[in-house]
């Protein structure tokens, strides 16, 4: 339902139509919900849950790594089986059951603070994980839904011109633009808003704002079920619901061969076609040639028959991804260390603005989100065009050059937080009070400012390079590899945490996460922090220049 504008006899320009208008504006209320409830949580737990700094760190990079990794078993089941619009109420429901849960549990904990009000509040979030597992991973794919019907209509008021699909082209552009831009402003406001309402009017009411947002993101959706526009579940929709079970059969015909030493033929039937058809990889050329075997699931009739499906070689091109894979993940950990150690480290730093404004610590994350929308416009009208004129490539860099660009800037992140962290460690030596130092908490800005400038690096250049290095039949399990990134770094952080904790408080020593801010040293962390990115980086560079090209040119010259 696109509207068009323009006149004389100029072709009309398309706008987006309120459909996508209206999930772009829930998507950025579900964003300001979800960073209002993560970006301070390692407060809450410290100040009120009374757990101590490495096990409050622990629980939020546990819990984001979760969140992480649940859209990864919701999406498929959302894209094969269940419709999105169905989807996203469902989940909405649970999200806001989560949110009701956990103010619930904040309001009982003031009356009576007991164990079982602190294990409601870990289902409360483990709940608020699930919901956001389906509700915010179908809202993209769903306006996506209504850009399909509103190309189809630009093409029939247009025609099928090359005009037509300059529009086309333009309109996705300026969708995932505006899409990027709402969630990147319910995030910053997430970040500032709740974060001073949480430290100055207290949680049930900074919980409570939360769960009220997310009801209206849910009844907003809603109330747009008129305008939006649904997929019909034609063939291609039942072909796509038949994928799990075709992956069963390959699954099983795999293992079975695997125990037989054999090839595995199996008939729903009692004729089978002698013909094989081969599953297409969408591209041009195949994972592997037709000499490897395993089995094949055919059309509507239920009929599996002998296939040459390429399962091994689809794994030898997942395996090839790993040890990239592997070498972001301390890029992930350092990207908890603001919503952990960060925001714990701002609460002992001068955060007075005159005689009565008190700085929250975590609004400081609102940096990374601001220099992202910030300097975003300039990486692509600024950057690019110089490294042009250096490199001579169309895009100025490479996608593993912009990755490792961003690596290297989170390395230097780190070594910013530990020398001001050392700097904060010799200035409170001076001061009688343990809580507070006299050291401006503008004094983390750099760091925050770097990481986010890390981002438009790294996590932009890790969506393309998993993007296009795998044929379009694997895309899913790309994506999956990306956000996958994210979830195992926040289980690494908390494993880390875990480890230097034991290392360091041996022999009754304090541990580098003590409680005692004059004991703590954080500095030291940071500068591990550093030296692991440091190494994940130069491996990274290693591995680029002597392993990589030759690999990718001999499996294109293989064919």
């Amino acid at each position: 339902m696109a509207a068009a504008g323009g006149g004389g006899g100029s072709p009309p320009r398309p706008r987006l139509s309120r459909s996508c208008i209206l999930l772009i504006v829930v998507s950025g209320m579900e964003r300001f919900v979800f960073k209002g409830v993560a970006s301070n949580l390692v407060t809450y737990l410290t100040d009120v849950m009374k757990m101590s700094n490495s096990s409050a760190a622990k629980t939020v990079s546990s819990w984001c790594g979760l969140t992480s990794m649940l859209p990864l078993l919701v999406a498929p089941l959302a894209d094969s089986y269940w419709d999105r619009y169905s989807t996203i109420l469902a989940f909405g429901f649970l999200y806001v059951l989560g949110l009701v849960a956990l103010a619930s549990t904040t309001l009982a904990r003031t009356w009576s603070p007991t164990n079982m009000a602190s294990s409601f509040l870990f289902w409360s979030l483990y709940l608020i994980s699930l919901g956001q597992s389906g509700y915010n991973s179908s809202l993209q794919a769903f306006g996506a839904d209504q850009l399909d019907h509103d190309d189809a209509e630009l093409t029939t008021t247009i025609g099928k011109t090359s005009s037509s699909s300059d529009e086309k082209s333009k309109k996705k552009s300026s969708f995932f633009q505006w899409w990027y831009f709402g969630v990147c402003s319910g995030s910053l406001l997430g970040v500032t808003v709740m974060s001073y309402i949480q430290d100055n009017f207290g949680w049930v009411l900074g919980f409570a704002i939360p769960m009220c947002a997310m009801v209206s993101s849910v009844s907003l959706f809603a109330c747009g079920t008129r305008i939006y526009h649904y997929k019909r579940d034609d063939d291609e929709d039942r072909a796509e619901k038949r994928r799990f079970v075709k992956v069963a059969e390959v699954v099983k015909a795999t293992a079975s061969r695997l125990m037989c030493c054999r090839n595995v033929v199996a008939f729903s039937g009692e004729n089978s076609d002698d013909d094989d058809v081969e599953l297409e990889l969408q591209e041009s050329k195949p994972l592997c040639h037709e000499s490897s075997g395993a089995m094949k699931v055919m059309d509507d009739k239920n009929m599996i028959q002998r296939e040459r499906l390429c399962v091994p070689d689809k794994v030898k091109m997942v395996l090839r991804l790993l040890p990239i894979w592997t070498m972001l993940l301390m890029f992930a950990v350092i990207f908890q260390q603001p919503a952990t150690f960060f925001t714990k480290q701002g609460m002992t730093m001068e955060r007075n603005i005159g005689a009565n404004f008190k700085i929250p610590p975590a609004t400081l994350q609102s940096a990374i989100t601001i220099s992202i929308i910030l300097l975003m416009p300039l990486y692509d009208k600024v950057l690019i065009p110089i490294t042009r004129l250096f490199t001579g490539a169309e895009k100025g860099i490479t996608v593993m050059q912009r990755m490792g660009i961003g690596m290297f800037l989170s390395t230097i992140a780190m070594i910013l937080a530990a020398l001001v962290e050392a700097k904060r460690l010799t200035m409170i030596k001076t001061v009688s009070s343990s809580s507070s130092v006299p050291l401006s908490i503008f004094w983390l800005l750099p760091q925050y400012i770097i990481l986010g400038i890390s981002d438009i690096f790294t996590v932009v250049g890790m969506q393309e390079f998993f993007y296009s290095e795998v044929p379009v039949s694997m895309r899913t399990t790309a994506f999956a590899l990306y956000n996958s990134v994210f979830g195992v770094g926040s289980f690494c952080s908390a494993i880390l945490i875990s480890i230097v904790e034991l290392m360091t408080s041996m022999e009754g020593r304090p541990s580098w996460f003590s409680d005692n801010t004059r004991e703590a040293r954080l500095d030291k962390y940071y500068w591990l922090l550093a030296f692991c990115s440091g190494l994940s980086f130069v491996l990274y560079v290693i591995w680029c220049k002597c392993c990589r090209n030759s690999r990718i040119n001999e499996e294109e010259t293989q064919y």
